[in-house]
C-alpha cells in the first residue's frame, strides 16, 4: 500500500510539472508572437537534484516546439525543478524599438 501511494505522487507531481510547462510553453509563445504547435509539452529527462533544505527533488525537462510563421518548426525546451522553473530556451520577445539619442 505504501509503494502504491509512492508511485501515485510521483506520477501526480509528474503531471503537476507537465500542466505548469505547458502553461510557461504556451505563455512564452503568446508573448513572443509565434505560434505554440502541438498543443503540448513532451517529457524528455528526469534525473534527481538536491534542494535548497537538503533533500532530494526531481528535475524534469520538457520539449515544446513552436513556429515563427507557420511554415517552420523549432524546439524549444525548459527545465523545471519542482514547479520552479530553472532553464528555458525558445521563443524570445521581439527586439525592443531601437531609442534615439536625445542629441539627435
Amino acid at each position: 500500500m505504501i509503494v502504491a501511494a509512492g508511485v501515485v505522487a510521483f506520477w501526480n507531481a509528474g503531471r503537476a510539472a507537465a500542466e505548469r510547462a505547458g502553461r510557461l510553453g504556451r505563455d512564452a509563445c503568446r508573448s513572443a508572437g509565434v505560434q505554440w504547435l502541438d498543443d503540448s509539452v513532451h517529457a524528455t529527462g528526469l534525473r534527481p537534484y538536491r534542494r535548497a533544505d537538503g533533500w532530494l527533488g526531481w528535475e524534469r525537462t520538457f520539449r515544446f516546439d513552436y513556429s515563427l510563421d507557420g511554415n517552420d518548426r523549432h524546439a524549444g525546451r525548459m527545465v523545471l525543478r519542482g514547479d520552479r522553473l530553472v532553464s528555458f530556451s525558445g521563443p524570445v520577445t521581439p527586439a525592443p524599438v531601437a531609442l534615439r539619442s536625445r542629441d539627435a
